[in-house]
Order: structure tokens, then C-alpha cells, then sequence
């Protein structure tokens, strides 16, 4: 990851609905329909879609169009790497520590 991705990742999870529809992916077994997500917020459609387009750009959730219809996934590729990064700032941390 560099800075400009990591900015983009964090920003979008700073946001309570964006880490509540992460969260709602988590525990699905599969992808999620717009429509899905949109009956567990008092939001608007146009307000998910840009909740959605924020994480998509971060690259956490991918999206997939049938007909008129988004389907959308975690991607765990991207959630990994952002893992990889955190776990890099803890272990920095407890090297500088132990000098």
C-alpha cells in the first residue's frame, strides 16, 4: 500500500454506516444487493450509493452490476493488505521499543 491508498482505506472506514454495511458483508455467506443493505439504514439510495462508492474506491468492496441490480463483496485481498500494514506499524513500534 502507499500513502495515497492508505488515506483512501482509513477514510473510508471512518465513517459508522461504511464500517456497519463491512460488517453486514462480514457475516453474509455471500454478496449483498443494494436493496439488501439499503433495509438496514434510514439512509436514501443515492446516500448508499455514495457510502458504496467510497469503499469501492478504497478498494475494500467490489462491485458487480446484474441487470439494474449491484451486487457487492468484501475484497479480501485489500482488507489483508491493510492488515499487513497495521501489523507493520506494531511491530516498528515494538522494535524501536526494545533499542
Amino acid at each position: 500500500m502507499n500513502n495515497e491508498k492508505e488515506v483512501l482505506v482509513f477514510k473510508s472506514l471512518s465513517d459508522y454506516n461504511r464500517l456497519k454495511i463491512l460488517r453486514m458483508l462480514a457475516n453474509s455467506c455471500c454478496e449483498l444487493c443494494a436493496c439488501n443493505l439499503l433495509e438496514e439504514f434510514n439512509i436514501t439510495q443515492p446516500t448508499l450509493s455514495h457510502h458504496m462508492k467510497t469503499l469501492i474506491e478504497a478498494g475494500v468492496v467490489i462491485s458487480r452490476k446484474q441487470g439494474s441490480w449491484s451486487y457487492y463483496s468484501l475484497n479480501g485481498n485489500q482488507l489483508e493488505e491493510v492488515i499487513t500494514f497495521l501489523k507493520a506499524l506494531i511491530n516498528t513500534d515494538i522494535e524501536e521499543s526494545k533499542r
